[in-house]
């Protein structure tokens, strides 16, 4: 039985690191420049807008210290790792974008029955381009480190800084038209981009929901792996072959099928080999190799 146990690499970790605390800053410079210009303005939209990015705040924030704790390493306690913390800061990540299109929607529909005009438009949209630039920034960053490290909660903090895409446009579009006299729009927005946040979270809690029940890889890339295992010289079969993610992580077991005869240090070896293979073209696996002579492998297994 051979095992593979392999740390998340440093450039992985700065990575992370460096995605969260830009997500943070960003979220909270953001919230400020939003804040001074929804007092001046009192734009509903420019409140979903800060509501959003408070709540972005928290969430990064909620993000930064999870992916810390993520990047630990495995312990007595946690032979697997702590991967899944990812997933549960995705959980809290939903909660909070759940609330704030809640709140967002309620003041909409207060601002539809109780219309005011608006103040300092030109403020507004100053903030939101300046919004839309540096979240543009952020997102082509954390695509880049999902990309290289497959993080969770990389992933969910990005579906929603993409979801502030949207929101950001729509708030840009509801001032200007407000600056023409059609100030009951910015209250429409309001609520559409309520609708708009809440389908985010949704589709957040759904990611960190499978991490956290162990959902398998693909099925396409556990086929590539077993193709990957049975072109090893001296593999005869793989079956019973598994996978889990957690975190930036996959853990992978499978039962290589070798003849009976060989030595146990030539088996010991195609173990080797098999994890291997696998971990170069996929570096987040970790491998558990199991031998079995292929004399007794039922056929049903294979």
């Amino acid at each position: 039985m051979a095992a593979g146990s392999r740390n998340i690499s440093a450039e992985h970790a700065r990575l992370l690191r460096r995605a969260t605390g830009a997500a943070l800053a960003v979220a909270l410079f953001l919230a400020v420049s939003k804040a001074v210009a929804w007092w001046l303005s009192g734009s509903v939209s420019l409140l979903a807008g800060l509501t959003d990015s408070l709540l972005d705040g928290a969430a990064s924030l909620l993000n930064l210290l999870a992916v810390h704790y993520s990047l630990r390493p495995a312990d007595d306690d946690h032979r697997y790792g702590h991967g899944k913390a990812e997933a549960l800061a995705g959980l809290g990540q939903a909660a909070f974008i759940g609330v704030s299109a809640l709140l967002v929607g309620a003041q909409g529909v207060d601002r539809l029955l109780h219309p005011q005009p608006l103040g300092a438009p030109l403020l507004g949209i100053v903030v939101i381009v300046v919004s839309l630039v540096l979240t543009v920034a952020l997102l082509a960053y954390q695509r880049h480190v999902v990309r290289v490290t497959g993080s969770t909660a990389i992933r969910a903090d990005s579906l929603h800084y993409r979801s502030d895409l949207l929101l950001n446009s729509s708030i840009l579009l509801a001032l200007v038209l407000a600056s023409y006299g059609w100030e009951q729009l910015d209250a429409l927005f309001g609520i559409a981009i309520a609708f708009y946040i809440l389908w985010s979270a949704a589709s957040i809690l759904r990611e960190a929901g499978a991490v956290l029940m162990d959902t398998e890889v693909s099925p396409e890339i556990s086929e590539d792996m077993h193709r990957l295992v049975c072109s090893v010289p001296g593999v005869l079969g793989c079956h019973d072959l598994r996978t889990r993610v957690s975190g930036t992580r996959w853990f992978v077991q499978l039962h290589l099928e070798l003849p009976g005869e060989l030595s146990l240090s030539r088996a010991h070896a195609l173990c080797d080999e098999v994890e291997a293979i696998i971990h170069q073209r996929y570096p987040r696996a970790e491998v558990l190799v199991h031998a079995d002579p292929q004399e007794v492998v039922k056929p049903e297994a294979r």
